[in-house]
């Protein structure tokens, strides 16, 4: 069923319920006529309805458990609405439409907004199939389903009906397992921001390694650590192609000096399962940044539809460990020698995650 507390963030965006603290702005919207594209269906036309509606409206649907309205916002402020709706639990099936204020239009958010509900649906809400259906002659509406990996299915004749008439329908559908692997620039957490690794980085990155015994202990690229080491990593080994792993610097939503970084080293997309790595700056440990990182990345692998994530750490790393279990991953046993460390080889507790279980 659709939760009340749900929120879905992409790379600039964030989908989340609508609320009655959203008044001034959803007035403002209704007063400048933008209310049909930028709102869900059902919304009120005149400012005297806002309250009821955002206070009982605007969840009916969620409530009848067929489908969910969510406001698409970016920096706080509401940009338009995506919802899904039609849908069948027992079949696993479900319908989307969005719309994007005007003011808001072609900066990408309707194609971004529509992939990430797309990816949540089809992975933690397990449904397998998504549908979009836009009208013939709306280029921009059909650009969007593809752009968001949408495949077009075939027309319905006069199945669609504007205040010109009848009108065709282009029908499009996405099942699970047909997005492509790929990894955003930046994810958001609570506390977290997980972005790419930049030059400025590689001054932390070598007072890290260079002041702190346990990453010296336990990572094999610590030894003999220098900056252009350092420089080498920030502007070019911390940068892949995002197709089967990718590495996220960890930069405090309040500011301060780089609290770490949390990678996924391998994504087996046939298999369904990813692993995960990660280290803290000494300067950032304690704070909880480790388990939120963790968190905050196997979140996305899930909502693109990964069923396991795993941790593989050095028995004798207590405090890794203990991170594994805060975020909630299940101890599965001990592989012998299987990880390099500085010296040799450790043998290693594998940490797994089930879709779920988050």
């Amino acid at each position: 069923m659709f939760d009340e507390r749900l929120s879905i963030a992409t790379d600039r965006l964030v989908l989340r319920n609508f609320r009655p603290s959203d008044h001034d702005q959803v007035r403002a919207i209704v007063q400048d006529g933008a209310h049909p594209t930028a709102l869900p269906p059902g919304a009120p036309g005149y400012a005297g309805g806002i309250v009821s509606w955002l206070v009982n409206g605007v969840h009916e649907l969620r409530r009848s458990g067929q489908g969910i309205h969510l406001a698409i916002e970016r920096h706080g402020r509401i940009v338009g609405a995506i919802s899904l709706f039609k849908t069948h639990w027992g079949a696993g099936t479900t319908e989307v439409g969005y719309g994007v204020h005007p003011d808001h239009r072609g900066n990408g958010y309707a194609p971004e907004a529509l992939g990430g509900l797309a990816a949540w649906a089809l992975g933690p809400a397990r449904l397998r199939r998504v549908e979009l259906r836009a009208i013939a002659g709306n280029a921009a509406s059909i650009r969007v389903a593809e752009k968001a990996g949408f495949t077009r299915e075939g027309l319905l004749r006069g199945a669609g009906f504007e205040d010109d008439g009848p009108h065709d329908v282009v029908v499009f559908g996405l099942l699970r397992g047909d997005r492509p692997v790929g990894f955003p620039s930046r994810l958001a957490g609570d506390r977290l921001e997980l972005r790419p690794f930049a030059k400025r980085d590689a001054f932390d990155v070598l007072a890290a390694v260079r002041d702190d015994p346990e990453i010296a202990r336990w990572m094999p690229w610590a030894v003999d650590y220098t900056l252009e080491k350092a420089l080498d990593w920030a502007t070019r080994q911390a940068h892949t192609d995002r197709r089967q792993t990718v590495t996220y610097a960890l930069e405090p939503v309040e500011g301060g000096r780089l609290a770490g970084a949390v990678s996924v080293v391998r994504a087996d997309r046939e298999r369904g399962d990813a692993e995960i790595g990660y280290w803290i700056s000494p300067w950032a440990r304690r704070q909880g940044y480790a388990v939120e990182a963790v968190r905050t990345l196997t979140a996305f692998l899930f909502a693109q539809g990964y069923a396991r994530v795993q941790l593989m750490i050095a028995v004798g790393n207590t405090a890794s460990r203990k991170v594994a279990e805060k975020a909630g991953f299940a101890e599965e046993g001990v592989l012998r020698g299987a990880i390099p460390i500085p010296g040799g080889r450790a043998d290693t507790v594998v940490y797994g995650l089930l879709i779920g279980e988050l």
